[in-house]
C-alpha cells in the first residue's frame, strides 16, 4: 500500500470523488411557524475541500506534523470539518469526553499538555483564566466570535489559499489522535491512536454491518459522524445534548430520521431506552431504519425488546470493545432474544458475540499484575472464566499518557501486541464471548471469586427489579457478598412489610441457583449512582461505601 494512503482523512476526498453532491452532514436549526425543521447542510465534496483548505491556514498557523492539538467543538459541520483538517496536517487530535465532568476534564489536558486549542469560546476563556497553566498552547483557533484572546478563527481559515499545500504523508504508524477513556472504571487515560488503526475501524465497520454509501444515519454518538463521513453514508446530527445522552427529547431522533428517513441509527443504551420506552407508549415506530447500533455500555433485554417493536424492518446491534479496542465482537438483538437471554438469565453471563475478522482472541488466567510478554500467560479452555485479550489492527499499543498504564494492559508477542480488556468472561463452542464483568469489580470471597454480570442476571429476572449490583465488604480475600437492587420507578416498597417481602423473594432467587447461593445480604437503593454518559455504568465503588455504612456490624474492627 502506498504510504500516502495511510492518511485517513484522505478517506473523505475519496468519497468526495465518488458521491460529491452527496449530502455529508446536516445539523438541525430552529423550526420555523410551520413547525418544521430547516437542516443546514454540507456535501461531501464541499466537506473534503473546506478540510484542506483548513489544513492549510493550520499549517500556515505553525501546526506541524505531530502537533498536539485539542479539539473542543460541538458535533456538527465543524467538528468533522476540524477532525479531517487535523488529520490532513498531520496535527495529533485530543479528543476528551465532556461528559466526564470538569475536573476530570482539566486533569486529561494537564497530562497530555495541547500545542493548541480548537475550541469554541468558552473553552478559550477558561483557559486564559488559568493563567499559565497551559502556557504550551501557542496555536489556538477559535470556533466562533473571538473575544479577548489572540490566534485565528475558524473562519478565517476558510479563506486559506489552498496552494501548495500537501496532506500529510501519514505512515501506518503515524500518531493521528489521542481519545481520552471515559472515566467510569478509573481515572481516565489517553490512548494513542494511528492512522492505520483508523483506516481498520471504518473498514470492520463497514464490511461487518454491510453499510452502504448513499445511506443516512442519524448518530446519537458524535464521533460515529466520523466514520459515517469516512464511509460516504450521510450524517444527520440530532438535537441532544452529547454529553448527557439519557436526557435526550425521543421526539428529536424521530424527526431527524422521519425527515431524512434515515437507515441507521447508532447510539448509547441510554437514548434507546428513552426512545423505546416513548415509542411504545405514543405508539410510534422509525420504520425506514434497517440498522440500529448501541455501544457503550451493556444493552438490557428490555431496550432490545422495545426497540425491535420500535424499527420494527431494522436488525439492532451491540458492537462490543472498548476506546483501547474497536470494534472487537458484535452480537444481533435477534440472537440475544432467540437464544442467549434465557442462558444469561441462569447466570451465564452476557454473550457479546463472535470477533470481527483480523481480531484474535484468548481468554486466560486472571492476573492483576502486568504480564510483559505473551510467555507470562496462561491459556483457559474454553467454557473457563478468565480475563479477555485481544489483538489486531485496530488495536491501540500504547497509551500517550502513562506508561504505568500501558505495562498494566498491554502484552507483547514479538512485533505485536495484545490488550487486556479488563473484562472477566469466557469463550464458548461457538468462539463467542460471554461478559461476565469487569476483573476489578469481582468480589473475592473465601469460596473463590464471584462475578457480577452472572450473578445480577439472576436477581434483574424479578420483575420488580431495575437492576442489580454485586458488591464486597471487607477484608481482601475475603470479601462478604453484597446484593444491592434498585427498583423500578414506582416499584419501591412502600412500607416495612413490603420492603421484607421484596427481601424474602430475592433470597429465594438466589437460594435456587448455586452462584447466589452463597449471598445472605440484601440491600435496597432509590437510585443507583451511574455515569453521566450512558447512564447505566455502575458506580460500583460509591455502593461499596454505602453498603459498608449500612451494614457496618459485619466488618472487622
Amino acid at each position: 500500500m502506498n504510504e500516502t494512503v495511510y492518511n485517513v482523512g484522505l478517506l473523505l476526498d475519496e468519497v468526495a470523488q465518488t458521491r460529491p453532491d452527496g449530502v455529508a452532514i446536516a445539523t438541525p436549526g430552529r423550526r420555523g411557524k410551520d413547525g418544521k425543521r430547516p437542516y443546514d447542510t454540507i456535501t461531501f465534496a464541499e466537506l473534503a475541500q473546506d478540510s484542506t483548505r483548513i489544513a492549510a491556514g493550520l499549517s500556515q498557523m505553525g501546526v506541524v506534523p505531530g502537533t498536539r492539538m485539542a479539539l473542543m467543538v460541538r458535533p456538527g459541520i465543524d467538528f468533522v470539518s476540524l477532525v479531517f483538517a487535523l488529520f490532513k496536517v498531520g496535527a495529533v487530535s485530543i479528543l476528551i469526553d465532556p461528559g466526564m465532568g470538569r475536573k476530570n476534564l482539566l486533569s486529561c489536558l494537564d497530562q497530555v499538555k495541547p500545542q493548541g486549542f480548537v475550541a469554541i469560546p468558552i473553552v478559550h476563556a477558561v483557559r486564559k483564566l488559568c493563567g499559565r497553566r497551559y502556557k504550551e498552547a501557542k496555536l489556538n483557533v477559535t470556533a466562533g466570535r473571538r473575544w479577548f484572546w489572540g490566534g485565528a478563527t475558524v473562519d478565517e481559515l476558510r479563506r486559506t489559499e489552498i496552494g501548495d499545500f500537501e496532506t500529510f504523508h501519514a505512515k501506518a504508524d503515524d500518531q493521528a489522535a489521542i481519545i481520552f477513556t471515559s472515566g467510569s472504571t478509573g481515572p481516565p487515560k489517553g490512548v494513542e491512536f494511528r492512522h492505520e488503526g483508523f483506516r481498520c475501524q471504518v473498514q470492520f465497520i463497514q464490511e461487518r454491518y454491510e453499510i452502504q454509501p448513499g445511506e443516512v444515519d442519524v448518530p446519537g454518538f458524535p464521533l460515529f459522524g466520523l466514520f459515517n463521513s469516512a464511509m460516504g453514508v450521510t450524517s444527520v446530527i440530532p438535537d441532544m445534548d452529547f454529553s448527557r445522552p439519557a436526557t435526550v427529547d425521543p421526539r428529536n431522533i424521530l424527526e431527524a430520521v422521519s425527515d431524512w428517513e434515515a437507515t441507521q441509527s447508532f447510539a448509547s443504551p441510554a437514548v434507546w431506552n428513552a426512545v423505546g420506552q416513548f415509542c411504545e407508549r405514543e405508539k410510534l415506530g422509525m420504520p425506514t431504519l434497517r440498522r440500529v447500533l448501541s455501544a457503550g455500555a451493556p444493552v438490557p433485554p428490555h431496550v432490545l425488546r422495545r426497540m425491535k417493536a420500535a424499527a420494527p424492518n431494522a436488525e439492532m446491534y451491540t458492537p462490543y470493545g472498548a476506546t483501547e479496542a474497536l470494534p472487537v465482537a458484535s452480537i444481533s438483538a435477534s440472537e440475544v432474544l432467540g437464544e442467549t437471554i434465557e442462558r444469561s438469565a441462569e447466570g451465564a453471563g452476557t454473550c457479546v458475540g463472535s470477533r470481527f475478522r483480523s481480531i484474535d482472541w484468548q481468554v486466560i488466567a486472571i492476573s492483576d499484575e502486568p504480564l510483559e510478554t505473551i510467555d507470562q500467560i496462561q491459556p483457559l479452555p474454553r467454557g473457563e472464566i478468565g480475563e479477555l485479550i485481544v489483538h489486531g489492527p485496530v488495536i491501540t499499543r500504547r497509551y500517550a499518557t502513562s506508561e504505568e498504564a500501558t505495562r498494566a494492559a498491554k502484552i507483547y508477542d514479538g512485533d505485536a501486541v495484545w490488550h487486556r480488556m479488563g473484562d472477566v468472561g469466557y469463550l464458548d463452542d461457538q468462539d463467542r464471548f460471554w461478559f461476565c464483568g469487569r476483573k476489578s469489580h469481582r468480589v473475592i470471597t473465601t469460596e473463590g471469586p464471584m462475578f457480577t454480570i452472572p450473578v445480577e442476571s439472576i436477581f434483574n429476572t424479578h420483575e420488580k427489579i431495575f437492576r442489580s449490583a454485586l458488591v464486597g465488604i471487607g477484608a481482601e480475600g475475603a470479601k462478604i457478598p453484597v446484593l444491592i437492587v434498585e427498583p423500578w420507578p414506582g416499584q419501591y416498597p412502600n412500607s416495612p412489610g413490603e420492603i421484607d417481602q421484596l427481601l424474602d423473594e430475592l433470597h429465594e432467587i438466589g437460594n435456587k441457583n448455586p452462584l447466589t447461593q452463597r449471598i445472605e445480604h440484601f440491600l435496597l437503593h432509590p437510585s443507583f449512582p451511574v455515569d453521566v454518559r450512558h447512564n447505566s455504568k455502575i458506580f460500583r465503588e460509591k455502593l461499596t461505601i454505602w453498603a459498608e455504612d449500612r451494614l457496618e456490624s459485619l466488618l472487622p474492627e
